[in-house]
């Protein structure tokens, strides 16, 4: 196995990956915001999710951008690396590389631009955990990827001992429930949709795969710390606060959004790699103005004896 244990649990930032002006990896850019993501208290980092456009990355720069995190977080979290690929030898062949270059675990999405059934899916899980030691989180999406991974498929998938969690996206919070019930502390739930982070965190999910964290690190582990103490009222003060900014992170374009917000927040860049293309004319405005107005209104984080920046 890896060298660190991986407890799927507490904050896990889906990590943008920085792009210069000529499309090519920012990788000072990218250390900047991880420094800043480790300050706050972050449990781990996913690589190469959505937020991280792994469809536009080659496997020698995912290869680049998981041994330089490594580097630099320097065994205090858990390194994850994210799989999606359209056929079960390459995802397999993905996981292997992941298991060399030193990732201490996978999210793994279900095959891409194939819509599988049920047995096809458990079987492509099941290859892939299979291949590597590596700790295994499932992500379940079926909103945005179309094929959901149900309970029974799981009663299958826990066949598999380093099949351990799941990223919970079916957007219906009383997945939660029905996970916990079935399978308790044997499947971890890590929320993976940031407009229902805190309801998932109350009802008993392990932790959140988190998306604005990328831009607001601190405000995200206030509202994980408090609801953890037990001091929901005051997380809901905070989270009433973010969930406009929130928002951001379930429209198409989150990237786009999600890197706009890290930029004015003084620790990222808008540039993207094509198809993507950077906002502009009344959607950048529109969207500039949602964070302008967070901003101007931001919570006191010392008013919770919660870390802020320094």
């Amino acid at each position: 196995m890896a060298g660190i244990d991986v407890k799927w649990q507490g904050v896990y930032p889906a990590l943008t990956t920085k792009f210069n002006q000529q499309e090519e990896p920012d990788h000072g850019l990218f250390v900047q915001n991880l420094k800043v993501q480790m300050d706050a208290g972050v449990h781990g980092v996913i690589l190469g999710g959505t937020l991280g456009e792994a469809s536009t990355l080659t496997t020698a720069e995912k290869e680049d951008l998981v041994k330089l995190t490594i580097s630099e977080v320097a065994s205090q979290v858990p390194v994850i690396l994210n799989i999606a690929e359209g056929s079960t030898r390459e995802a397999v062949a993905q996981a292997k590389k992941a298991k060399e270059w030193g990732a201490d675990g996978l999210m793994v999405l279900p095959p891409m631009r194939y819509k599988p059934d049920a047995r096809e899916c458990v079987a492509y899980f099941k290859a892939i955990a299979m291949a590597v030691d590596l700790p295994v989180m499932i992500y379940n999406n079926p909103v945005d990827y179309k094929t959901e991974v149900t309970l029974d498929m799981f009663d299958e998938l826990v066949e598999c001992q380093n099949i351990q969690a799941v990223k919970e996206s079916t957007r219906d919070v009383s997945n939660v429930t029905r996970l916990k019930n079935k399978f308790g502390e044997r499947i971890k739930i890590l929320c993976g949709v940031d407009t229902l982070a805190m309801e998932s965190l109350v009802m008993g999910a392990n932790g959140w795969v988190a998306g604005l964290v990328c831009a607001y690190p601190y405000e995200t582990m206030g509202v994980y710390e408090l609801v953890v103490q037990g001091r929901v009222s005051e997380a809901l003060e905070i989270y009433r606060w973010f969930l406009p900014l929130l928002e951001l992170d379930i429209h198409p374009k989150l990237v786009q959004y999600i890197k706009l917000a890290e930029t004015m927040e003084g620790i990222g860049s808008e540039f993207v790699r094509a198809p993507r293309m950077p906002l502009v004319d009344d959607e950048r405005n529109r969207i500039t103005g949602v964070i302008r107005k967070a901003q101007s209104v931001r919570p006191d984080l010392n008013k919770y004896n919660l870390k802020h920046p320094s």
